[in-house]
């Protein structure tokens, strides 16, 4: 069988992704009339890298900061092109993340084929435990495990993702998609067995839409677990959970909203121009370039006049709106720039000006949702 980032890029490339495959790219602005307010965060909460949330688990909450690093591409090479000269970059941006308080890192089994959740294991070497948030997903792909144990899979993929990670427990476990071929309800009694031999303290789901969110919470409320994450793509040109109210049940539901790819894997940081295009593997938001110029500019002279990076006005646009950003980091320099999304807000004249032209995305059957 194809290591698990071949499968995910596969897929990616297959329909997945909303912008790829067999889904038009073409582009689909926000109707103000589904736009939530300005501030979806309430207003008297200014995150800066010490401000701390909880997510609900059910014997220990976990504290996390309002942004999370995405570890995608630490050792992944059929997207990223990852290579191991990349790790002393990855490192130095870690310590630098984590000593100012930006402490959580988001990994799964899928990325790198199990590398990414390695050089997690070398960045933990020689810390104590309290001083790291860590969460992994069970690739949940029909595939032999999957098939074949059913309710026992996310336990057995858990414990291989612990060997990987030289840990005996994760904070944070997600079913990485609703492509699972086992029904919701089975899928709860697995991830409950997980908290329940201690394995992980918080469990969530990625991907999922509404419903199936909500069908996730009741199944696990039978086992007394609550459900602390459903993370799905969500940016300045994905704002498809918002306009379909799925924030909004995150936060009515007491389940806290990660936003993936909140820069549209590097589109809305101003890296990438006409005859600079991100690389086609580049799959989540990517519309051609061009058709972004207008939304590039309009974060650009934000950023100019709070003199901040054009990511730091799009991740604070995220955190906002209620989100909690999953954002990817390979080099100390894109560690600084989003580190400056923090401790300070957009207006809301400002948020209404990047709604303008902002997208709203799409989602896919086979594995967006959300």
């Amino acid at each position: 069988m194809a290591p698990g980032q071949e499968i995910l890029q596969a897929g990616l490339a297959a329909g997945m992704s909303a912008t790829q495959g067999i889904h038009s790219p073409k582009l689909k602005p926000v109707d103000p009339l589904k736009s939530d307010e300005p501030y979806i965060l309430p207003d008297n909460i200014l995150p800066d890298t010490q401000s701390k949330l909880s997510l609900r688990g059910t014997t220990h909450d976990v504290l996390v900061p309002y942004m999370c690093i995405g570890a995608w591409s630490w050792g992944d090479t059929s997207t990223w092109n990852y290579s191991p000269d990349e790790f002393p970059h990855i490192k130095e941006a870690w310590e630098k993340l984590r000593t100012a308080g930006l402490n959580w890192i988001d990994t799964a089994e899928a990325y790198g084929s199990g590398e990414s959740e390695r050089i997690c294991g070398k960045l933990f070497e020689g810390l104590d435990r309290s001083e790291f948030v860590i969460q992994t997903k069970w690739f949940s792909v029909p595939n032999m495990t999957n098939l074949l144990s059913q309710s026992s899979a996310p336990v057995k993929k858990l414990r291989e993702s612990l060997e990987r990670l030289k840990l005996d427990y994760v904070d944070v476990y997600l079913v990485h998609g609703p492509v699972h071929p086992s029904t919701i309800s089975t899928v709860a009694k697995g991830l409950a067995e997980c908290v329940q031999s201690g394995l992980t303290r918080c469990v969530g789901v990625c991907n999922y839409d509404k419903d199936d969110m909500i069908h996730m919470i009741d199944a696990l409320a039978k086992h007394n677990i609550p459900l602390a994450i459903n993370q799905c793509e969500y940016s300045v040109v994905r704002r498809h959970p918002e306009t379909h109210r799925l924030i909004r049940a995150c936060r009515e539901r007491g389940v806290v909203f990660q936003s993936y790819a909140p820069l549209a894997q590097g589109r809305l940081t101003g890296r990438y121009s006409q005859g600079n295009e991100p690389p086609k593997s580049y799959r989540f938001s990517s519309y051609p370039i061009q058709e972004l110029e207008t939304t590039i500019a309009v974060l650009r002279r934000i950023a100019e006049k709070k003199r901040v990076s054009i990511s730091a006005v799009a991740l604070n646009f995220n955190i906002n709106k209620g989100t909690i950003p999953c954002v990817g980091i390979r080099s100390l320099e894109e560690a600084e720039q989003n580190m400056q999304a923090l401790g300070w807000r957009l207006s809301p004249e400002e948020i209404r000006h990047v709604e303008s032209v902002s997208l709203e995305g799409r989602k896919t059957v086979l594995f967006q949702q959300g």
